[in-house]
């Protein structure tokens, strides 16, 4: 059996390979990993039945570092080289519409249906060390953007934020303010962007709550982006404001809030500047 590097046709064809899978997982259709596996070896170059599993689990954490959703049965592994991520970049630039897919919105059939939102401590509240592969994940979440791809995705905001609402009005019928849910409003739908958050909540004594809605199919470290007008309003209103961070979000959407400052969460860089003459 072969023990030498992949090639990049080797990375093409097993990549291709698992995004078939994924999208069978993703849509709920059966699948099956063995015959998949029996399939593809003898395309590759003299390789196991074990390397392609393992190849399989190194896609699965490149996907992880890219903020994207991966099969749960293929644990993501960490050995990998970075032909494998070029491989999956290749892949996903051949195939614009997965990342434009609606796989978000199938979680809601409705506002009135949505089911609770499960809401844990932040990551960096969880008593837990950093994973050891953080520093590998964040170096392919930069070298792509995930952060500015998320973003960009106007489904998968308009999804999450619609989410969050319902959420939002839920919990509050649910404590017995269905006064305050009334009032809850979509104000980045209703009045457009600029306000420095997307949602006004209430807490159930009737405290205001902005929420700023930030998602991804991602794991909860995935990065994201922030304007310098929401990180103003979180200032100016910190004991009002707040980021809701939603991920997991194509399979079963995950939250937890961070509450100003954000600096003492999460590291904030500068991604661009305003230029203006002299």
């Amino acid at each position: 059996m072969s023990n030498g590097a992949w090639t990049d046709q080797e990375n093409d064809l097993i990549v291709a390979d698992y995004f078939a899978m994924l999208a069978d997982d993703v849509s709920g259709r059966p699948y099956n990993k063995a015959e998949h596996r029996r399939g593809l070896l003898p395309l590759l170059n003299d390789r196991s039945e074990g390397s392609v599993e393992f190849k399989h689990q190194n896609i699965s954490a490149v996907l992880k570092g890219l903020g994207e959703d991966w099969i749960p049965g293929y644990k993501p592994a960490f050995n990998f080289q970075m032909t494998l991520v070029d491989a999956v970049a290749r892949w996903l630039a051949l195939n614009p519409a997965w990342l434009g897919r609606h796989s978000g919105i199938r979680a809601t059939t409705g506002l009135a249906e949505a089911r609770p939102i499960w809401i844990g401590p932040p990551p960096t509240l969880s008593n837990q060390p950093p994973p050891q592969e953080l520093e590998q994940m964040l170096h392919i979440a930069r070298k792509f953007d995930v952060a500015a791809r998320d973003e960009r995705n106007r489904a998968l905001g308009r999804a999450d934020e619609e989410r969050v609402l319902a959420h939002e009005r839920a919990a509050l019928k649910s404590a017995g303010r269905d006064d305050l849910a009334r009032k809850v409003r979509w104000v980045s739908e209703e009045d457009g962007d600029g306000a420095g958050y997307d949602i006004a909540s209430f807490a159930p004594d009737g405290r205001p709550r902005l929420i700023e809605v930030k998602t991804t199919n991602g794991w909860e470290r995935t990065p994201f982006h922030i304007s310098r007008n929401e990180l103003a309003v979180a200032e100016e209103r910190r004991s009002e404001w707040s980021l809701f961070r939603l991920w997991n979000f194509a399979r079963e959407p995950k939250a937890f809030e961070l509450h100003p400052p954000l600096d003492a969460h999460v590291s904030l860089t500068a991604t661009s500047f305003q230029a203006s003459f002299h």
